[in-house]
């Protein structure tokens, strides 16, 4: 976890400085959903990603790349890709590793959509589906020794406010070669970064705490980089791409994160101790 003056440093800066253009302090919204080229060959280079730069909008955005940096970096992953809303970003993960005879663990307390891919719509594709009692640590490794191909996570719960232990989950999941996901929404990257607790991957649906508005719809997960290629890959071909407004209007929360988040744990245990 970084210090706190950093993290409030990178809340404000984090990922920007490369999409700045004409000294500006902001980042700008690049509506464009094409990008010119001088050459095919050109055009070759960033399309197979010998050179950096963008094609198409469903692809990639200089707006939205800021966005997915600034996460990237807060979180302390390798890699992010982003999606238009935070249940996006669950099921495009989900749908990029489960296939039919697959198994995965997780609890009964996720939110209301995940709870929702689980019971209704990962069965039908003959994806088995265990989902333990939040909190009964011992169920859940019980389960996962059984073998799963995933082990998902939420913690704290949305909107229960349920903890898992995560070392202890993921040290499970690794045992059982299992890929260990997890919902960092209502934590945020101010308060818990999973990754340095082992997790292999990190989903936030922005909309909530990252945003901060409530006026900006989006998803994010960020990890390992061979993993986060083949959910962006996912993405890219079925089109649950975030819009550069959206992202901009993250990118704007954002920079207020650290001191909203630090206020609203402070009011938290200030409650705790009436």
């Amino acid at each position: 976890m970084m210090n706190e003056k950093k993290l409030g440093t990178q809340a404000l800066w984090a990922g920007e400085k490369d999409q700045l253009v004409h000294g500006a302090t902001q980042v700008p919204v690049v509506h464009s959903v094409s990008f010119g080229y001088d050459d095919m060959d050109e055009w070759f280079e960033v399309a197979t990603g010998q050179k950096e730069g963008h094609i198409y909008g469903r692809n990639t955005n200089p707006t939205v790349q800021a966005f997915e940096d600034k996460v990237k970096i807060l979180e302390g992953a390798e890699a992010a890709t982003s999606f238009s809303t935070g249940m996006a970003a669950i099921s495009n993960t989900l749908a990029t590793f489960l296939y039919p005879g697959d198994r995965i663990v997780s609890i009964k307390d996720t939110y209301g959509g995940t709870n929702k891919i689980f019971t209704e719509f990962l069965p039908k594709q003959q994806i088995h589906v265990e989902l333990c009692d939040t909190g009964d640590h011992a169920a859940i490794e019980k389960e996962v020794e059984k073998g799963c191909k995933v082990l998902y996570l939420e913690t704290p719960t949305n909107p229960t406010v349920k903890i898992t232990d995560i070392e202890r989950m993921v040290k499970a999941g690794r045992a059982a070669g299992a890929l260990v996901i997890i919902d960092n929404t209502f934590a945020t990257p101010i308060n818990q970064n999973p990754i340095e607790l082992g997790v292999d991957l990190v989903i936030h649906s922005a909309t909530k705490f990252l945003g901060g508005h409530a006026d900006a719809l989006g998803g994010v997960v960020c990890g390992r980089e061979d993993l986060v290629e083949q959910i962006y890959h996912y993405r890219e071909i079925n089109g649950a791409t975030l819009d550069p407004m959206a992202a901009y209007l993250l990118l704007r929360g954002m920079k207020t994160l650290h001191l909203r988040i630090e206020r609203q744990n402070y009011n938290a245990q200030k409650l705790l101790s009436i």
